[in-house]
């Protein structure tokens, strides 16, 4: 009802416009004089037509009751002798007849100029012959006069039957206006009327809202007063219960009253025995505070000794680290993979290659195993330190020749070794890093041997790798020492170096569009990379997902050692910054340090031929040239700092021969520690490969570079 209001006047406004355009359409009709069939007197013998517009006083009515009008006389033709021509008579006149002239008298000239016998017979019938021709047109001429009587007669009574239609039709214009008239006057008061009708039903329409308004207002105020009576009637009924409530209480109370006044007398002599207590309890109270005072004494004497003590381990775990070594190498052998019986199928024996084809057994693994795998062993079980590598090859004059080559590294790790295991023998290093030094770990070998593994590893918990570990270890030590008074923030950032090219795998742009700059601060001891992207972190899950991010953007390839190689050197850098604030309202020293964390997964380190043997892929070619040339540089930089270190003097470091040792110059040098992890290939294809890793790993572990210095600032 709400919205009926607005509407109806709409529609009455509507159609009374259509009632009064339709009205003045038909007034414009009637103003306008009717056009009438013009009469006149130019074509008089064509037989007048009924017209369509008068009706005709002398019509008679069908069979439907229809008025049906008279056909109207048509003249009849004259009647003529066969004599006559059949064309129109003069017009008749009283005059009487002539005599003809001209060829009449020419034929009396010719008869009278005939003999004498025959002028009286001519004569005679010529008159008889001219008396019939006028006789015959003297009753022609009748004839015709009679015609045109009864034509004008007809014509006469065929003028007053138009001037009775003309009559007719003027009376039934006359009485179609009135009419029309008549039906406008009241179709204009039918649109008064309904206009009227309208606007009533709108007055009512309003009067009916207003009505309903009022009635959904009266049962609005209809609910409130019945709410309240209800409310009031709770309260009432409340109320009667809280009074009988209360009436029941006061009794009890007034029984309650006389156990009270007994039991008050009871408590005062309790209150004294208390009291005789409490002051018992306040000289207890006066003695423990004493020795509170003198517990708090002896905390912060503790908390001191043990931020000293904190000093303490630092410089004793320094001296640990020192005495291992401050470049180390880890010597790690990657076990058999079912994807090398694929890919080293051919070498397979007949026997162990039809046996696996035909059961693909785990016997048939087995001995497949153990023929793809070159002779290794491990005789140092106790401390797995050594490594011994056999080979045999056949001389020129046809004698086995057997070769057997003794390595020994700070730790070895056989094939059955674990991530855990691996991890645990460098863990110290990320303590190292919280303390404020800068520790470089690279995997080194040839395409693989398994060292993205051992840097990035897998997805499930068992197979992190190192990045992830360290990382969790770094919080983990971080999250301890903020009981010993040192907060920490952390940063990281991931790079590629691909070709000589500094790529940001964590950036947003597209590779090669920016140019990085390596940039050392020799202050402050400190590597930056111009436009890269550094992320604070705050989790050890949150590098999971920069790992996942950096490696759907690392340069990988297939070559002939491995389908996707990493053809780039991947390096993580972690910069750690710690200062000591003190704990629990004991001041800090202020001691500020800052640390650097760079775990670098080289790329592979194979020879060209042997990577790639027919050199049709030139950009392969390349990469691989540019990989070598940056591990060699990173073999001269390591030869350089033993040098120095067993020499002394300014031996010259050649970093800038590549971006790999340019980028790790502060990492590298004698202010860091450095641990190689050498990643080596269990199969015999790979035996010259791997000696190859094993002889420069053994130059780098024969390497001293000095003693690691403490990026310490205070404030």
């Amino acid at each position: 009802m709400a919205d009926a209001g607005p509407t109806l006047p709409t529609r009455v406004t509507n159609n009374s416009l259509k009632r009064k355009a339709i009205i003045e359409e038909e007034e414009e009709a009637l103003d306008q004089p009717r056009k009438l069939p013009a009469v006149g007197a130019t074509r008089p013998n064509r037989p007048l037509q009924p017209s369509r517009t008068a009706v005709n006083l002398n019509t008679s009515r069908g069979a439907g009751g229809a008025a049906v009008p008279k056909p109207l006389t048509k003249p009849k033709a004259p009647t003529l002798t066969r004599s006559t021509r059949g064309t129109s008579a003069p017009p008749t006149s009283s005059k009487p007849l002539q005599k003809p002239t001209g060829p009449s008298r020419v034929v009396a000239g010719r008869v009278a100029s005939g003999s004498g016998s025959t002028r009286t017979t001519g004569r005679s019938s010529d008159d008889k012959r001219f008396q019939d021709l006028q006789s015959q047109l003297t009753s022609i001429e009748e004839a015709r006069a009679a015609d045109a009587a009864r034509l004008a007669s007809d014509m006469e009574s065929e003028r007053n039957k138009v001037a009775e239609l003309q009559a007719n039709h003027l009376a039934l214009s006359r009485e179609l206006a009135a009419a029309k008239s008549l039906e406008l006057n009241q179709r204009r008061e039918l649109v008064h009327f309904s206009d009227e009708i309208e606007s009533l039903k709108k007055k009512h329409s309003m009067e009916v809202m207003d009505l309903e308004m009022d009635i959904k207002k009266r049962d609005r105020e209809l609910r409130e007063v019945n709410e309240d009576l209800r409310i009031c009637r709770a309260d009432l009924e409340r109320e009667r219960e809280t009074v009988s409530s209360l009436k029941n209480t006061i009794a009890h109370q007034s029984t309650a009253h006389l156990s009270l006044t007994t039991q008050n007398h009871a408590l005062e002599a309790q209150s004294a025995a208390l009291q005789s207590q409490i002051d018992v309890y306040s000289r207890t109270v006066s003695d423990l505070t004493l020795k509170l005072e003198t517990a708090q004494k002896e905390v912060e004497d503790l908390k001191k000794e043990a931020m000293e003590s904190e000093l303490v381990r630092r410089k004793l775990h320094n001296m640990v680290q020192e005495l291992k070594g401050n470049i180390r190498v880890f010597c790690r052998v990657r076990p058999v993979l079912p994807s090398d019986l694929t890919t080293y199928a051919g070498s397979l024996t007949s026997s162990s290659s039809s046996a696996s084809s035909a059961d693909g057994g785990s016997v048939d693994f087995e001995k497949a195993k153990e023929e793809l795998q070159a002779n290794l062993s491990y005789p140092d079980q106790r401390d797995h330190k050594e490594i011994v590598v056999s080979s045999s090859s056949s001389s020129a004059t046809g004698q086995e020749r057997k070769e057997i080559y003794n390595f020994t590294f700070d730790r070895v790790f056989e094939p059955d070794s674990t991530q855990s295991e691996v991890f645990e023998e460098i863990s110290q290093l990320a303590q190292s890093c919280i303390d404020g030094y800068n520790v470089c770990i690279f995997a080194y070998g040839q395409t693989g041997s398994g060292k993205s593994f051992t840097m990035e590893g897998g997805p499930s918990e068992t197979s992190a790798g190192m990045i992830p570990r360290a990382v969790e270890q770094v919080f983990r030590v971080a999250e301890h020492m903020k009981s010993k008074g040192w907060e920490y923030k952390m940063e990281g950032q991931f790079l590629e170096i691909y070709n000589e090219t500094v790529n940001d795998l964590l950036g947003k742009g597209e590779f090669d569009k920016k140019k990085h700059e390596i940039k050392h601060d020799p202050k402050t001891g400190a590597t930056r990379v111009t436009d890269v992207e550094v992320v604070p972190l705050s989790s050890p899950s949150q590098v999971r997902s920069l790992l996942a991010i950096a490696q759907s953007r690392r340069s990988v390839a297939a070559t002939l050692m491995n389908e996707r190689s990493s053809r780039s050197h991947s390096v993580f850098t972690l910069r750690i910054s710690g200062v000591n604030v003190g704990i629990d309202g004991c001041a800090g020293t202020g001691e500020r340090c800052e640390g650097s964390l760079n775990l670098v997964d080289l790329a592979g380190s194979e020879r060209l031929n042997v990577s790639f043997a027919n050199g049709a892929d030139k950009e392969r070619v390349k990469e691989t040239q540019s990989i070598n040339k940056s591990l060699s540089a990173l073999g001269d930089v390591i030869a350089a700092l033993g040098e120095k270190g067993e020499k002394g003097g300014d031996k010259h470091i050649p970093y800038r021969n590549s971006k790999l040792t340019y980028l790790l110059q502060n990492s590298l040098s004698g202010n860091s520690k450095t641990l190689m992890v050498l990643n080596l290939s269990p199969l015999a294809a790979h035996l010259q490969e791997s000696l190859t890793s094993l002889r420069f790993a053994t130059k780098v572990n024969n390497t001293t570079i000095g003693t690691a210095k403490k990026q310490t600032r205070v404030s």
